[in-house]
């Protein structure tokens, strides 16, 4: 199967599920640094760093899987991009009440957590979109029929 035999709408999906794997990466290197920090003073992760490290990990397995074309045609593909979407919605939540008006005054860890917050921002925006694409899809294709004989629902 070559590039030219896939179909418009597989590339864009596999272009958005793209971007989504590098944002949920980026995500779990910049909220890591704090993780990495804590370790290496002797103390525990707070639970807040250590769910960003789980959305991210969990989006960019997700974004992997989904470029298989095996995995699209599952019919609550959808119902699981919503889920992301809700956690990296609560993920930006929890952070921004921490960090959109805190002023970093030369701080650089603290003006990394407030570009850390748009990189998490937009990574929600692209699951949502992956959302209502794929819900769109399901609900147009939820009544095809089989090729050879149009009787038997697929």
């Amino acid at each position: 199967m070559g590039i030219r035999d896939m179909s418009k709408g597989y590339m864009l999906f596999a272009t958005l599920h793209f971007f989504q794997f590098v944002l949920a990466v980026t995500v779990c290197g910049l909220y890591g640094v704090e993780l990495n920090r804590a370790a290496k003073a002797g103390v525990h992760g707070d639970g807040k760093w250590v769910y960003a490290e789980v959305v991210g990990g969990l989006s960019a397995l997700t974004a992997i899987l989904l470029v298989i074309p095996y995995f699209l045609r599952f019919a609550v593909a959808w119902v699981w991009n919503l889920i992301l979407f809700i956690l990296w919605m609560a993920l930006f939540g929890i952070f921004a009440k921490m960090y959109l008006n805190e002023n970093p005054e030369g701080n650089g860890d603290i003006q990394r957590m407030r570009n850390a917050l748009w990189v998490v921002l937009t990574n929600a925006i692209l699951w949502l979109i992956t959302t209502i694409a794929g819900f769109v899809y399901w609900w147009r294709h939820r009544d095809r029929v089989s090729r050879f004989t149009g009787r038997a629902r697929v």
